[in-house]
This record gives structure tokens, sequence and C-alpha cells, in this order.
């Protein structure tokens, strides 16, 4: 009988770190995740593996920690020698980073460096999955972006996930680990958080349909994206840490939408004209824009057998369906808080 295999997640109240636990739970893993304490619940996206009538006993164990404390990362990484490790904990807002730019990089960038070094520490052979990211880009060299697109990150968010890169890059080299990098372009779902600007706008497209808004207020609409579905893409993590050695690679649609198309697409599929709702507000702009992101995942597909399979006019109709019933299911107090 095969060991079950163990995996330990970052992030795992987040998007990717939800659904990547939803698959390993159901691949048979036992799976343990970093949460960071709070003074309100924040494991929304994962408490309905605590109640799933199918899985047989509790396989899903979450520990108190942060990335910026190293020390707890080495203990952690004693006692439970994963299999599998995946980095998704991040200050993932890019808007924000500009704000918090020291914080980012502490938690972001030098983060990583803190569990590949308690990799090495521990003397453990766990796999480990680095979450990249298609900010790294930024200012983009080519079109479509691939592996060997040279960086140029244009905000605090993006030159952590460089260094990260790297980083993951250096300690495959010098350590021989199985050390991953996925660089994954924008991956939406409804489990997106709310302050990214897909759920932004799915979120607002139900409450104007409700009545309970009346503008959305949104920046650059002209950005161009490469926007897939995060459940594919957190298979594809998977994927990827199935392989006898590290390795690095894009995973995206190959297909580019502005901001505008998205704001047309949300709007109209509740039968509503966006331009009489959406207002351009410049402190939603970031002080460096970047301009258009694309991604080439033929490595991906060729290697790993991966491809995007959910296109952008359903991911936009999964998203808002998804709103809209969310808020049909909440009253109007709980929509808007206690809010004076």
């Amino acid at each position: 009988m095969t060991a079950m295999k163990r995996a330990l997640i970052t992030g795992i109240t987040g998007q990717d770190g939800s659904y990547l636990a939803d698959l390993l739970l159901e691949k048979g893993y036992e799976v343990h995740g970093i949460i960071r304490r709070a003074s309100t619940f924040n494991t929304a996206r994962i408490d309905h593996l605590y109640v799933d009538p199918h899985i047989n006993g509790v396989r899903l164990f979450l520990h108190y920690g942060d990335l910026a404390d190293s020390v707890n990362l080495v203990k952690l990484l004693y006692d439970l020698k994963p299999d599998e490790i995946y980095h998704l904990g991040a200050q993932s807002h890019v808007r924000v980073s500009f704000d918090i730019p020291e914080y980012t990089a502490d938690v972001t960038g030098v983060g990583t460096i803190r569990i590949l070094e308690a990799i090495r520490e521990t003397g453990i052979r766990s796999r480990f999955y680095q979450a990249s990211s298609s900010e790294m880009f930024g200012k983009a060299q080519e079109v479509p972006q691939t592996e060997q697109t040279p960086f140029w990150p244009r905000s605090p968010y993006g030159v952590s996930k460089v260094f990260s890169y790297w980083a993951t890059v250096n300690y495959r080299e010098s350590y021989g680990l199985n050390a991953c990098n996925g660089i994954l372009f924008n991956h939406e779902s409804p489990r997106r958080g709310e302050t990214f600007v897909t759920r932004k706008i799915s979120r607002a497209v139900a409450a104007i349909k409700h009545g309970l808004q009346k503008e959305l207020f949104l920046g650059n609409l002209e950005a161009k994206r490469d926007w897939g579905y995060a459940p594919e893409y957190v298979a594809g993590m998977w994927q990827m840490l199935q392989q006898d050695s590290g390795d690095d690679f894009v995973f995206a649609t190959n297909e580019t939408h502005t901001v505008r198309e998205f704001c047309e697409a949300a709007f109209g599929h509740v039968d509503l004209d966006w331009k009489e709702f959406v207002k351009h507000d410049p402190r939603y702009e970031r002080p460096a824009e970047v301009d258009i992101l694309i991604g080439n995942a033929a490595k991906a597909k060729k290697i790993l057998g991966w491809e995007a399979k959910t296109r952008f006019n359903e991911l936009v109709r999964l998203m808002v369906e998804a709103d809209m019933e969310l808020l049909e299911r909440k009253t109007v107090r709980e929509h808007l808080g206690d809010q004076p």
C-alpha cells in the first residue's frame, strides 16, 4: 500500500491555496496549511473542507505561522517533513505593493528564501513549488511571453517575485532541490479576492443589478491581460511537482483582453451597459503601468500535457453568476455591512 503523501501549502486561505487543498485532498493527500493569526476568521475559502461528507477522516491541518518568521518555518518542516511544498503565500496585490513596498519585499521576496533555507537546513527532500507571476515580465520585451522572455518588473510586487524566481533557481542549482517556478498569468474565479479588478467588477455587476450599488470606480481600462481559470492553473502546479526534476513553466491562455472588455462582458451578461456605471478614478492607477501581458504555454503543453480550457467569456460568466447567486443568498444588510 502506497503511503499517503503529505503536502504543505503557504497561502492556503487564498484563491489558489483553497483550490489546491481541494485538489490534493481529492488525490488522497494529507494537507497542511500555514495561516496567519488574525482577529477575525479568514478561512472562508476552505471552511467547506471541514464539513464535506465525502472526505473520510480529517486530512486537513492548519498551523499558525508567518513568512517573516524563519524559526517557525524550520520547526514546521522538521515536524511535518512534507513530500511537497506549495509556496503560494505573499502580499499579492500589485497596486498595494506600491503603498507597502518594504513589507511586500520582505514577505513576497525574502519569505521565499526563508522557506528554501528551511528545506536546506532540515535536510528534507521536499519538492518545492514557487508561485511566480506574469508581473515579472512587466514592461514586456516580447509578445507573447515565454520562459525565455527577459524580466522587467514594474512594481514592488513584480520585483519581489523576480527575487523569488531566481532564489528558487539558485537553490535548485546550488543544492540539487527539486524546485519549480510556475509563471502563472492572471487566473481568476469566484474565489478571487474582492480587491482584485476582475472580482471587483463581477461583484459590482451583481450589486448594481440588485440596486445595491450605483457606480464602479476603476483605474486603467486599457490594460491588457491574459485571464484564465484558477482551478485549471492549480492542477498545473500539482503536475509540475510530479516531475523527477525541477523546471520552470509558463501557464497562460495565449489570449489577451482589456479591463474594458471584461467590463463589457460582465455587465452584458446581466443586460446592462457598462458605460452607464463604470467611472475612472486615478487613485487606482499604478505609478508604472503594465500595458500588456500574454503568455505562451507551449512548454507546459509539451512536457506536462497542460493547457487552459476555460476561455474568456466563460470565465466572466462563471464569476458574474457566482456573485449574483452569492448576493441573492444575503440580506441587504449583510452585503453592505454595518457601515453607517
